[in-house]
């Protein structure tokens, strides 16, 4: 057990603690796989309502197969226990919640099956800190008497701050057939279970005001890609509609929660193009938005935050590298303390206790992975109390820089370039990174991935190509049934500037890429053959028709049309394997064969084809990985296996 990264040695931090090395880069030693592709060895810090008790997760790494454990400290005795171990093959721990001083609940996923498919389920597990005791908030005996099994158990819509005994959990299957969720409220120490709110058709979400009465309904149509959102009163009240919309259309308003005033929702929707937030008065039969909070020339996707005292909205954490913006003053205050003592990280006020006095702070930058913080405003304290990454600190990670390069049709593709530490930025062996999703975004953060690649001696980049997250509603929609076209030509026309620029050696690039990253690696492949030594893909999309026709099966079917295409023969052809005989460089293939996003099928599709044409292709498959790498042991075994063949090719 690596306890230095739970219980570091107390230390008050200071400005000097923290400084910026500003002595010549030195080349960074190499480190083990191990370093950048485990698990973080701590995560989730999350502090008890009154302050006393921190719970985490850890990486157990004295298990045969290291996993996530749940851990305890006592900020004031010192003491540190692990309340219960799991057993990481039936369950993986995704999440913790205080619901009061007492009882901390642990989200969990469970693989299963699910009409005959493979499929994850969700598990609400209750432990008692005070009695040892643990069991599922759901109990079997509450189970019974659904109609069936809910498969998600875990979403809670509210803890109820002044009513420890009860939270509000949204769960489908209670005493209907219906697959929408109801909103019960469930009994921690009983287990008693009575409905709060009854079922919407096609209602997928619900929302509680600062009085904790269910407030917000945010309905999706099964049939098209529109959205509406409707308020009641109360609880089972009538349904007003406040809003509709068309996902991705400049009229979108999408609520973010109550201030203490119950008639007053904040909402994030479209100024000029780019998503600010806004706060309105419910009571106004016109529903004007009223400007909070906007940055130029980038959408503002925000948190809402509260006062745990007056349950009033003080602030948002906003923006792109989610900056705390807060209008109360005692709030910016503490802000400017925490940046004085920690000029160098990005430091998010991550919970408060009860009363406000004791907090926990994420300090992270691109090359600091992450320190959690114990801040006691009484005794104006701050201490560490554990680090993510123990083996990765700021001496052997490297500051991205950030740039831009000017695609063919003059589109600007904001971009980092992130270099080996010591190294000129002049022919170097370069890996083009494009990210995943395609509707998010890479920004200056740590990132796992680059750092690992950089340390290896690689030259990376990352860019933000059409279609990308961030950039405001035109951007975005770029992207839309334009996989394989100008979002291709962003990654194409990133690569060629670098070696335009004379950092990119041209005859030792390798493209990577996870999900569409991995997408649009095969596809770069396939396209621009002259300007790749080798690819590799964890999780790709080798037939995006195969992926459209998928989706009939889920909900989000319109929704994939709407963003991807349904015209079939256009999709096959804008598939890697349909252009698989053009691949002439080595290509590496890794998938789990538990992947819920990407199905495994799309990665053994690929492998048959190239093999069947005799190309140079290595296929991983993974027992029982998802699309995250959750597993510590998946994620080592994917960077063991990019490591090996990045050495032998590039």
């Amino acid at each position: 057990m690596k306890w230095i990264s739970i219980l570091i040695t107390t230390l008050v931090l200071s400005q000097q603690a923290f400084a910026a090395d500003n002595t010549p880069p030195k080349t960074a030693p190499k480190l083990p796989v191990e370093a950048f592709a485990s698990i973080p060895d701590v995560s989730t810090v999350k502090l008890s309502p009154n302050g006393k008790h921190i719970a985490s997760l850890i990486l157990d790494d004295s298990a045969e197969e290291p996993h996530k454990i749940v851990a305890l400290f006592n900020t004031e005795t010192g003491q540190f226990h692990i309340p219960l171990k799991n057993d990481h093959e039936r369950y993986t721990i995704i999440g913790l919640t205080w619901a009061s001083d007492e009882i901390l609940l642990i989200s969990t996923l469970i693989p299963s099956k699910r009409f005959g498919k493979d499929a994850n389920e969700s598990l609400l597990i209750k432990y008692n800190i005070k009695t040892g005791e643990a069991g599922s908030v759901l109990t079997k005996k509450v189970i019974k008497s659904f109609e069936f099994i809910p498969q998600f158990q875990h979403h809670i819509v509210d803890i109820l701050p002044k009513d420890p005994q009860h939270i509000l959990l949204s769960v489908a299957g209670f005493r209907s057939r219906a697959l929408e969720d109801s909103v019960l409220k469930v009994n921690l120490y009983s287990g008693k279970v009575t409905i709060e709110q009854n079922y919407r058709e096609h209602v997928f979400k619900w929302m509680t005001d600062q009085q904790n009465k269910v407030r917000i309904a945010t309905y999706r149509d099964p049939d098209t890609t529109e959205y509406r959102t409707y308020e009641q009163s109360e609880a089972n009240g009538e349904l007003r509609l406040l809003w509709k919309h068309e996902a991705y259309s400049e009229d979108s308003v999408i609520p973010l929660g109550f201030d203490v005033n119950p008639n007053i929702l904040f909402v994030k929707a479209y100024q000029d193009g780019y998503f600010a937030i806004f706060k309105v008065d419910l009571r106004d039969p016109t529903l004007h938005k009223e400007l909070v909070f906007s940055e130029d020339n980038s959408d503002v996707n925000a948190q809402l935050l509260h006062s745990n005292i007056t349950r009033e909205a003080i602030g948002i954490a906003a923006g792109i590298d989610n900056e705390y913006h807060f209008w109360d003053q005692d709030y910016q205050k503490l802000i400017k303390r925490l940046k004085s003592a920690l000029p160098d990280t990005q430091n998010y006020l991550t919970q408060f206790s009860k009363n406000e006095r004791r907090y926990i702070v994420f300090a992270t930058s691109p090359t600091q992975p992450g320190l959690y913080l114990y801040g006691d405003r009484d005794a104006n304290r701050l201490e560490v109390i554990a680090t993510k990454y123990s083996q990765l600190t700021p001496d052997v990670l490297v500051q991205p820089q950030a740039m831009s390069y000017t695609a063919r049709d003059g589109l600007e593709i904001p971009s980092y370039l992130t270099l080996p530490k010591g190294r000129e930025a002049k022919n170097l062996p370069t890996i083009i990174f494009p990210h995943g999703g395609p509707n998010s975004y890479v920004g200056e953060e740590f990132d796992y991935w680059a750092q690992f690649f950089a340390n290896r001696g690689y030259a990376v980049l990352q860019m933000n190509f059409r279609g990308s997250a961030g950039y405001g509603l035109k951007f975005t929609t770029a992207g839309h049934k334009n996989w394989g076209k100008e979002m291709q030509t962003d990654v194409e026309d990133g690569t060629r500037y670098l070696i335009d620029q004379g950092v990119a050696d041209p005859n030792n690039i390798c493209i990577v890429g996870a999900s569409y990253g991995g997408y649009a690696a095969m596809m770069a492949a396939a396209k621009t053959p002259e300007l790749y030594q080798c690819v590799i893909s964890f999780a790709g999309v080798a037939d995006v028709e195969d992926l459209v026709k998928l989706s009939r099966f889920y909900t989000s079917h319109e929704m994939t049309k709407k963003v991807l295409g349904d015209d079939y023969d256009d999709l096959y052809e804008r598939s890697p394997i349909y252009h698989a005989d053009k691949i002439n460089v080595p290509i590496l293939l890794i998938h789990g064969d538990n992947d819920k996003v990407v199905q495994v099928s799309q990665s053994r599709d690929m492998y048959r084809k190239l093999s069947s044409l005799d190309k140079q292709v290595e296929y991983v498959e993974i027992d029982n990985a998802n699309h995250y790498l959750s597993n510590n042991q998946h994620r080592l075994m994917t960077f063991r296996a990019i490591d090996n063949f990045l050495s032998k090719n590039l």
